[in-house]
């Protein structure tokens, strides 16, 4: 199955597509949340604001998850050899250890200093993700 995903001519392409809308879903409400917190919106109410972004947060990593580990199977040898994906899966896991850290704290809650620090090193940690994704293909 996985290499008949390779190479059909819009299976790959189809899965890029939804890996991509993943990651949107993902870095968008992130920097929804980041803007709440950072005092923009503040006539929103930011713990029913946060079950919507974390739940659509949650919904684009189950995406991405799924559309990358099925194009991870069609070339794994390959991507396990790119430095660059190694760099994307390390700041990936850098990213959930920086999420479970800021919730651990009650972050949200807090809205301090330090959350506010944790929230800008995560949006930095995406935009370094889709980076590496980007540039997966160049290397």
């Amino acid at each position: 199955m996985l290499t008949a995903l390779g190479a059909h001519p819009w299976a790959y392409p189809m899965l890029e597509v939804v890996h991509l809308i993943g990651v949107a879903l993902i870095v968008g409400n992130l920097v929804l949340l980041e803007l709440r917190v950072f005092g923009w919106g503040s006539s929103l109410p930011i713990e029913p604001l946060a079950r919507l972004s974390l739940g659509l947060v949650g919904l684009g990593f189950s995406l991405a998850v799924v559309t990358g580990l099925l194009m991870f199977g069609t070339q794994p040898g390959e991507l396990l050899a790119n430095r660059v994906f190694t760099a994307k899966m390390a700041l990936i896991m850098l990213a959930g250890c920086n999420a479970g850290w800021f919730h651990a704290r009650r972050s949200l809650q807090l809205q301090d200093a330090t959350a506010r620090v944790s929230l800008l090193l995560s949006t930095g940690i995406w935009m370094l993700v889709i980076t590496c994704g980007r540039w997966i293909a160049y290397v």
